[in-house]
């Protein structure tokens, strides 16, 4: 029970909303805690569909490969299967001042500073975007078909979270179980690109223990490019933004890039993308500040951390004993060693990987990116 001990040590420096936000939120996890089920006994139930057997054999395969060919940890999480009431497990509320690109940031006692509010119930993520745009600021929601709780609990395999592939639900396995192998306070960027490497490594390993191909680099490469896009939309407003014009100079020029970037990604699409429509149910949203926030999270170090595994002789458990020295390096440090082996692997050759799903540079169909601690 730490993660409620420390949410009620909160609670005496916070105010009346900060405590109706803890309560909603330890609710949301204990009730998750309530509902699961050993997946062991789920699987000899024989009033268990066939299909959610399958994807939860294969999800016990992937945990038990964790454990024993990745060096990720050995205990509880993802042996557990709870049969969610609603689609998504919780809704991410993004947030950032109508003419900036930094978000909003909100800090908890496990998780520390990110730039998102998360919620277990719909109705709530909606009158908080409701009350962030009565601040003037731009509001984004995301779904979120899972989260880590960096090991405080025994985290679940979640309905929501069948729905996917094969190797998007291995991978998943593979990037919340590093979440509990390292995490840094206040460094979105180094948690979420560490994990995606071991997701991406792991996946990679855990395909050629099956005797399948190594993972389709297609869809990688398309997301990159997307990224790449968004990025730049986000440079250009930061631009725009830091300009000595008035607001409602700003406003209309904000206006003309966003439509600009929708004319851009329908030439992308039908070019480079070669007709592809991932991207087109994220497209069809309304886009603001808030929507770009995911991207490039989940992606920044991920050369870093490749070549820190090269360097490592390829061994799981001299990589993770690396990364545990960067993770206590003050964050300049930190960061200047991720750019030095950022340099190291721009001069190497490229190599292939699985993206994750949405989950956490692009978002898929499915929206942004799932959240990793509180949620």
């Amino acid at each position: 029970m730490r993660i409620t001990l420390a949410a009620l040590v909160m609670l005496l420096v916070t105010g009346c909303r900060s405590i109706g936000y803890y309560a909603h939120v330890t609710h949301g996890q204990m009730a998750l805690l309530h509902e699961r089920r050993p997946i062991s006994k789920v699987l000899a139930d024989p009033k268990t569909p066939d299909t959610t057997r399958k994807r939860l054999a294969l999800a016990t395969e992937a945990r038990r490969f964790a454990s024993t060919r990745l060096d990720l940890p050995d205990n509880r999480s993802y042996t557990y299967f709870v049969q969610l009431d609603r689609p998504w497990v919780a809704w991410n509320v993004f947030a950032t001042p109508e003419l900036s690109v930094a978000p909003v940031t909100h800090c908890f006692p496990i998780a520390g500073c990110v730039a998102y509010r998360g919620y277990f119930r719909k109705d709530l993520a909606d009158r908080e975007a409701v009350r962030e745009s009565a601040l003037g600021h731009d509001v984004a929601i995301g779904e979120v078909p899972a989260y880590s709780t960096l090991g405080w609990f025994a985290d679940p395999i979640l309905s929501s979270m069948l729905r996917w592939d094969d190797d998007e639900l291995a991978g998943t396995i593979f990037h919340e179980l590093a979440h509990q192998k390292v995490y840094v306070k206040n460094d979105s960027s180094f948690n979420e690109s560490f994990a995606t490497f071991v997701e991406r490594e792991g996946l990679r390993e855990w395909r050629l223990s099956r005797h399948q191909p190594p993972p389709d680099g297609k869809g990688d490469a398309l997301q990159r490019a997307f990224t790449q896009q968004v990025l730049a939309l986000r440079d250009r407003l930061k631009a725009i933004y830091a300009q000595a014009w008035t607001d409602d100079a700003k406003r209309v020029a904000k206006a003309e890039a966003f439509e600009d970037f929708r004319g851009r990604y329908l030439a992308w699409r039908g070019d480079e993308a070669g007709g592809d429509h991932r991207y087109d149910r994220w497209m069809s949203r309304p886009l603001n500040n808030a929507t770009l926030l995911p991207f490039g999270l989940y992606d920044t170090w991920v050369p870093s951390f490749a070549t820190l595994f090269d360097e490592s002789g390829r061994s799981w458990p001299a990589f993770f004993a690396r990364v545990k020295t960067l993770s206590r390096l003050a964050p300049a440090e930190r960061t200047l060693a991720l750019e030095r082996l950022a340099s190291a692997a721009s001069r190497a050759p490229a190599g292939g990987g699985r993206r994750r799903r949405d989950v956490t540079a692009t978002p898929s169909a499915s929206g942004p990116p799932c959240a990793s601690g509180t949620p």
